[in-house]
């Protein structure tokens, strides 16, 4: 996995606790973190908004392949991307293969708000017209062009997803409405697979530890 040795100790710790008892799982809105939960807010949902994203609402998971948000689960570390050594699949792509894809709808638009490392378990086994993408860009002030900043774009995604739960939005046409955290579509960069969003000064920062 690449980390350090005290992570390394706590990961072997996880792994010799895990357990599928339903009394020690959580929920996995409650459970995952990072800079796409902290704009998610899973914390300030009222009941019905729990009860609406786990049926519109899917988490992509290493080991779990594919969660919704309030499918229970236990503490693990196992990204996506990491390689098996000497396992009979080179990849957790090559394991799960199109199982992660098969749990989705036939039919209907899907918003892609997870990182490349995820949606490379679902993309490739989805038609592409079927997948919205939003693009979050936040304005450089030294030249004024709108600019990628990564942790900028996770916790928009995030921020995302919870305006299209909160709201109840699902009409592709309303996607353009979304003006959270400082946010406004820019016509002129969209497309309808790639609406994107620029923000002149991100209004995110508290929500992250890493931007205070």
């Amino acid at each position: 996995m690449h980390i350090s040795p005290a992570l390394a100790a706590k990961t072997q710790e996880l792994i010799a606790g895990w357990t599928t008892e339903p009394s020690a799982l959580t929920a996995a809105l409650d459970s995952f973190v990072g800079d796409i939960y902290s704009g998610l807010q899973a914390s300030s949902f009222t009941e019905s908004d729990r009860e609406y994203a786990n049926t519109h609402l899917r988490i992509l998971s290493g080991l779990y392949g594919i969660l919704r948000p309030l499918d229970g689960i236990a503490p693990y570390r196992l990204e996506m991307a990491y390689k098996i050594p000497g396992a009979p699949f080179a990849s957790l792509y090559e394991f799960w293969g199109k199982k992660i894809a098969e749990t989705l709808p036939n039919s209907g638009t899907i918003i892609n708000v997870s990182s490349v490392e995820y949606t490379q378990a679902v993309l490739p086994y989805v038609e592409a017209a079927r997948v919205v993408t939003p693009r979050f860009l936040t304005i450089n002030p030294a030249t004024n062009e709108p600019t990628f900043v990564v942790v900028h774009a996770k916790i928009a995604r995030g921020a995302f997803a919870h305006w299209l739960i909160v709201n109840r939005v699902e009409a592709l046409s309303a996607l353009r409405d979304f003006a959270d955290i400082g946010y406004h579509y820019d016509t002129e960069a969209s497309t309808p697979q790639e609406p994107v969003f620029v923000c002149q000064e991100f209004g995110g920062k508290g929500l992250s530890m890493r931007l205070t």
